[in-house]
């Protein structure tokens, strides 16, 4: 990549607004702008100041535009940045774009200010990943776990471990140089303490991606049950809005329905259901099938029965679902035509009242969901891993450590352990891009949107 040309992108969302931001990054931002801005000279003013002017190409007059410079290496890409402020219209900001390019400047890829920002030292690769979450959190709790991800929080988790692998690897190194000599350098028992202390915090991080991944893509929750016993009309009731189709017809949703909804800054990925019984309907039974593996992936269901069903049948069903050993919640729908006696025997199997078709009990639900979850309690101090690229790094990292245990206690060359090591040190390495390669670096930064 020829990080010496001058990229130019619209950095706000494409469409008409009040304003649109025209970002340019490289050598030549401030130069290039300032042949078409009308008003200062932008080569002679300070860093991280705005200037109001015309963009003009020729004699004709395109915009009024405020311009921010940012000169480097104080700056998002540690490259000379200018940021156009114009107004929002695209024949304007096309205008403008193509005036720039005509002068030298080239349209950017996707992703390559902050692609251009990691190759400049701004921040690691772990960081530069989680401004793309940062920019697709759609809840607080994924914003919190993005935020601080994008401050250094993982990677310096890992920079840390790095360090002290390092420190080991090269008296290692060092020992092959003397190897006639027969001396030992890295205290074998330090080692072996050190590589436990680090598979520790690896198990721990490993783990967190089953949490870490939930905040950032949503809880999977799957309304569950016989057909007809409301679950449309509860997801409709959750939503606000008539996603699935009511009927009094069994068996009316046949396939799954998913929709997400924001609750105390947690996002739930609700995902309606096929009744489950027996049927001789090919479609329909497809749709139970589906509802089975749905259930195995969620991480909460909410199986849900009427007030038609007696408390033995119930208790059988619950039995049932026990067996799956994933959390449930038990809603018994139609609750307003129980008498307070039956109401009374369903107590006891610890079910949760609901009218859904009036939207009795549901804010009493959402409650009791986010309690379930127990997310909205997150230590935004606490590292959590959401991305499979890295949670694989660290399951092959700890991979390589186990080998450098089983060394360790057995008598083998001191060269098999600075091979296992330098193994370890390279997937830490790929997670904070110590490690690249270009193929890894654009599968990243093409996922990201231009401007960016």
């Amino acid at each position: 990549m020829n990080t010496q040309e001058t990229i130019i992108a619209l950095s706000t969302p494409p469409g008409s607004g009040a304003i649109g931001v025209i970002r340019l990054s490289g050598p030549d931002a401030i130069r290039l702008t300032n042949e078409v801005f009308v008003g200062k000279d932008l080569e002679k003013q300070a860093s991280h100041t705005l200037h109001f002017g015309l963009i003009k190409d020729g004699e004709q007059l395109i915009d009024e535009v405020v311009a921010g410079l940012f000169v480097a290496p104080k700056s998002y890409t540690k490259e000379n940045v200018v940021e156009i402020s114009c107004h929002g219209s695209n024949y304007i900001i096309q205008q403008i774009i193509n005036l720039l390019i005509g002068k030298g400047a080239r349209a950017a890829k996707p992703g390559e200010f902050t692609l251009r920002a990691f190759l400049n030292g701004a921040f690691d690769l772990s960081q530069a990943e989680a401004v793309a979450d940062l920019i697709a959190s759609n809840s607080k709790a994924s914003h919190d776990v993005a935020l601080q991800q994008m401050r250094g929080g993982f990677a310096n988790e890992l920079k840390g471990l790095r360090e002290q692998l390092i420190h080991f690897a090269s008296m290692i190194e060092l020992e092959l140089d003397f190897a006639e000599e027969d001396v030992e350098f890295a205290n074998r028992d330090q080692l072996r303490n050190l590589v436990t202390k680090i598979n520790y915090v690896l198990q721990r991080l490993i783990s967190s991606f089953e949490l870490g991944n939930v905040i950032k893509n949503g809880v999977p929750i799957v309304i569950a049950g016989k057909p007809n016993v409301g679950k449309s009309t509860l997801l409709n009731a959750l939503l606000n809005e008539e996603r699935a189709i009511v009927s009094d017809i069994a068996g009316t949703t046949r396939d799954t329905i998913e929709d997400e909804l924001n609750i105390g800054g947690v996002v739930f990925r609700f995902i309606d259901t096929a009744g489950i019984r027996d049927t001789a309907d090919i479609i329909e039974a497809l749709g139970v099938e589906r509802t089975l593996e749905k259930m195995k992936l969620a991480k909460l269901i909410i199986y849900m029965a009427d007030a038609s069903q007696t408390v033995p049948e119930l208790d059988e069903q619950i039995r049932g679902l026990a067996k799956l050993e994933i959390p449930y919640l038990i809603l018994l729908n139609k609750a307003d035509l129980l008498s307070s006696e039956q109401r009374e025997s369903f107590t006891a199997l610890g079910v949760v009242f609901i009218a859904a078709k009036d939207k009795v009990g549901i804010d009493e639900l959402k409650v009791t969901l986010l309690e379930q979850v127990n997310l909205h309690h997150i230590n935004t101090n606490e590292t959590l891993v959401t991305n499979i690229r890295h949670v694989e790094a660290l399951k092959q990292t700890e991979t390589a450590l186990q080998r450098v245990l089983q060394n360790v206690d057995n008598p083998v060359t001191s060269d098999f352990l600075a091979m296992d090591i330098k193994q370890a040190l390279h997937y830490l390495g790929e997670i904070t891009g110590t490690v690249t390669t270009d193929d890894l670096l654009e599968n990243i930064f093409t996922k990201f949107c231009i401007g960016k």
